[in-house]
């Protein structure tokens, strides 16, 4: 059985002050929410405070985004040894990073090799936009930034992959995609472009999130489809209660 996985990605909120606060609140709730894996995934410049209040929980601490080599030249960016020192987790190829900053599959697959060599817990996020969903492209377009992004994992660290369907049209929209259409896409797209890298067997133990609009509300729709592992949570992740009731409708809905 997979173990159902619920991430917070803050995105660009929440200064140090105000995480402190939203940590502080959150995670007692949280905490007591067995038998779900909760990573929260604050700005760089939070991390640290975050990781000190998350000591002697049972939460996670992912980072948004890194660069792929170790050190160097590179204003601006921070290297997985960087991330390392204080997270466990890490988000790759959001949509936003690929729309806003010119990510590829290439240079996700180069952070992905990274975090496997770096021992992180990669959170890698597929999906398609609006004019690839309405053009009947979203088989296409989502088994190649699987396979491409994936690409040259060892079978042995498959199994800690996290991925992330998170159509783009639903992203920050408030029109999450429903159960069904993700399910079909999850199970019937990702999860077979999975097999094709690593085996049936590293497949079936990869856990695929759906993100787009997830709320406490609609969660248990997702949740209740046998390919939706948990959620990759953007704006709901910034309400204690929404995302306390979301990782709730996780733990109910996959019986942990």
């Amino acid at each position: 059985m997979r173990t159902p996985f619920v991430a917070g990605n803050w995105k660009m909120n929440k200064t140090i002050a105000e995480a402190r606060e939203l940590v502080s609140t959150m995670a007692p709730q949280l905490n007591a929410l067995t038998g779900v894996e909760r990573v929260l995934c604050p700005p760089f410049v939070a991390l640290n405070e975050v990781s000190s209040l998350l000591k002697g929980t049972g939460l996670g601490l992912g980072a948004q985004n890194m660069h792929w080599e170790e050190k160097g030249a590179f204003t601006g960016e921070v290297s997985p040894a960087m991330v390392k020192e204080l997270c466990g987790y890490v988000i790759l190829g959001h949509s936003e990073r690929r729309a806003y900053f010119g990510e590829t599959d290439e240079t996700v697959n180069r952070k992905l090799l990274a975090a496997q060599k770096f021992d992180l817990t990669p959170i890698v996020c597929v999906g398609e936009t609006l004019e690839q969903y309405g053009s009947n492209r979203t088989r296409e377009v989502v088994s190649s930034q699987t396979l491409l992004g994936l690409k040259g994992i060892s079978p042995e660290f498959a199994p800690r992959i996290v991925v992330a369907y998170e159509p783009v049209w639903a992203i920050g929209t408030g029109k999450a995609s429903s159960g069904a259409n993700a399910q079909s896409v999850q199970g019937g797209v990702i999860r077979p472009a999975l097999a094709e890298l690593f085996g049936a067997d590293a497949a079936q133990a990869i856990r695929i999130l759906y993100g787009g609009s997830v709320t406490a509300s609609n969660a248990a729709e997702f949740f209740s489809q046998p390919d939706i592992d948990g959620a990759l949570v953007g704006g709901a992740s910034l309400k204690v209660d929404e995302f306390v009731g979301i990782v709730t409708q996780a733990k109910s809905e996959k019986g942990v």
